[in-house]
């Protein structure tokens, strides 16, 4: 029996996103799929992801995106502030303090390792959030094909994502009519 989600205070709200802002750098989609729906249990899933799917949709970038929706939906204009604050706050002084030292120690190989190696772990958690959210979505022939079709259009052919979602969406709307009327299974 899945546990039942909570909703959380203005106060976690802020800490919540504070907590995924100062433990990731570059990647923190998976890290806040685990804090949000994991952890926390303030989403399921399913909402995980199509907070996500509006963030990428979004101008910037999608946790930023992802902050505004999440505390808009729990405390108004107040929470979408209090996430995105909590988010940016500790990135913000560390990154400043990392440029800083980057500038005077930058031409270190050291350095230049070090960023490479994070670099792939990035990619790594990045690949394993997509494969852990792939794995709980329907799995009917249109989604797949919509999913290899954005793939191929953005990822093979280097097309500009905004005219592909343009162009897929209106298609993957008409794929899902029966079931946005209420019909069930495609």
């Amino acid at each position: 029996m899945e546990k039942s989600l909570v909703t959380p205070t203005r106060k976690e709200l802020f800490a919540g996103f504070f907590a995924i802002g100062l433990s990731g750098f570059g990647g923190v989609l998976p890290l806040a799929h685990r804090k949000l729906v994991q952890d926390r249990r303030w989403l399921d899933d399913a909402q995980f992801s199509e907070l996500l799917g509006l963030g990428q949709i979004l101008p910037g970038p999608n946790i930023l995106n992802m902050s505004v929706a999440i505390g808009s939906r729990f405390h108004g204009v107040a929470g979408a502030l209090l996430a995105v604050a909590g988010l940016m706050l500790a990135p913000m002084v560390i990154v400043l303090a990392l440029a800083a030292m980057y500038e005077h120690y930058r031409q270190l190989p050291y350095v230049q390792g070090a960023l490479h190696g994070l670099a792939s772990a990035a990619a790594g958690l990045l690949a394993a959030m997509c494969l852990r959210l792939a794995w709980k979505m329907e799995r009917h022939w249109q989604c797949l094909t919509l999913a290899l079709m954005m793939f191929v259009a953005v990822g093979v052919l280097r097309w500009p994502m905004l005219p592909v979602l343009l162009l897929l969406a209106p298609v993957s709307l008409w794929l899902a009519r029966g079931r946005l009327k209420g019909e069930g299974a495609w």
